[in-house]
């Protein structure tokens, strides 16, 4: 279906275009349905190197925080060890995410991305050192309201890569 939509954009493309598209072979595409296609591909692959980082990424964290939300909860030690992983975790991914050539316009979301998560990394970093567990859930408070505008660049990158918003946050 994708493909297809991107044969039709091609051709539409190149007849707005005012250049006569040049008459394709039986069974061969015209050169604009070719370069529709060899940006839908290109746009799939990209699409899947993202979702590999973005995976594991967050198998890791998953870990990280059913660990630091039930058994770490009131264990001060051991909920600094979980919040390093956690934002060790998020600089991982963000440095994956940089090395992903993205075309121009979602480079500017990817770069968006990386700010707010590396925003976001600073603040679990400095939570991991929290003195006592009062002073660190209040920290965790607000690294919730910080995992918004991080939601929001992942629904716009997903969305432009192709991709459905992530299933959950």
């Amino acid at each position: 279906m994708a493909a297809t939509m991107a044969a039709v954009v091609g051709v539409l493309a190149a007849g707005c275009s005012g250049v006569p598209a040049k008459p394709a072979s039986p069974g061969q595409p015209t050169a604009s349905a070719a370069a529709g296609l060899a940006v839908g591909a290109q746009r799939k692959a990209l699409a899947a190197r993202y979702l590999a980082i973005a995976q594991a990424g967050n198998k890791r964290l998953e870990v990280a925080f059913d660990r630091l939300h039930k058994e770490d909860r009131n264990r001060l030690a051991a909920a600094h060890r979980d919040l390093r992983e956690i934002a060790a975790t998020e600089q991982l991914f963000d440095r994956r995410l940089l090395g992903i050539p993205f075309p121009p316009a979602s480079e500017r979301f990817a770069r968006f991305l990386y700010w707010v998560n590396e925003a976001r990394a600073n603040m679990t970093v400095a939570a991991a050192s929290s003195p006592s567990l009062p002073r660190l859930h209040a920290d965790e408070r607000r690294l919730t309201e910080a995992n918004k505008p991080v939601e929001q660049a992942v629904t716009i990158l997903r969305s432009q890569l192709g991709l459905p918003p992530p299933a959950t946050s």
